[in-house]
């Protein structure tokens, strides 16, 4: 993503990647030590270049990368993130699941726990990384952690909601509705 980023011009085209991470902790470079995992359960704990704080990533976890001109989208890093989240409501309303965001802290939410997490990076006024959903991803490794640096959030997943498709079909219907939002 980096590279990709750093090497672009005018001419290069945008693109979405869909993908999923094996475990591993990212960490911002925000991040305080104080919400990194607090016992050892052998995930890999990475610093990356996204803003943010610590949050896991593995299978099951639906992680959509926006690579991104923000110039010539017309788009804020405030209104991608709003946008980004509108989508993943979306999608969740699709399946009949009411969610919201935050304004004081980004990401999805339903209820009280977070469903999608945000993190990006801007650099000459071009994004990377994205979002995080969480669709049957094993839950447990988040109790190590602070999630988003927040204390005691609750963590939940599309299949705790009831919801039956697979990661690629729900796959599909999230790069669908951020195809959509950024028409």
């Amino acid at each position: 993503m980096r590279e990709f980023t750093l090497a672009r011009d005018n001419s290069t085209r945008d693109e979405l990647w869909l993908l999923e991470h094996p475990p591993v902790y990212t960490a911002g470079i925000a991040a305080k030590t104080e919400h990194w995992p607090r016992f050892e359960n052998g995930i890999p704990v990475e610093r990356i270049d996204r803003g943010g704080q610590i949050t896991y990533h593995g299978p099951g976890q639906l992680i959509a990368y926006l690579l991104l001109d923000l110039r010539r989208r017309g788009l804020s890093v405030r209104s991608l993130v709003r946008l980004m989240e509108q989508a993943v409501i979306e999608v969740l309303a699709g399946y009949g699941i009411t969610a919201h965001g935050r304004p004081e802290a980004p990401g999805v939410y339903v209820g009280d726990a977070k469903i999608a997490a945000l993190g990006l990076r801007v650099r000459n006024g071009c994004c990377y990384h994205g979002l995080a959903l969480n669709v049957d991803v094993d839950l447990a490794p988040f109790q190590a952690i602070n999630p988003c640096g927040y204390p005691g959030l609750q963590v939940i997943r599309t299949a705790d909601l009831g919801i039956t498709d697979s990661r690629a079909q729900i796959g599909e219907r999230l790069i669908h509705c951020l195809l959509e939002k950024l028409q």
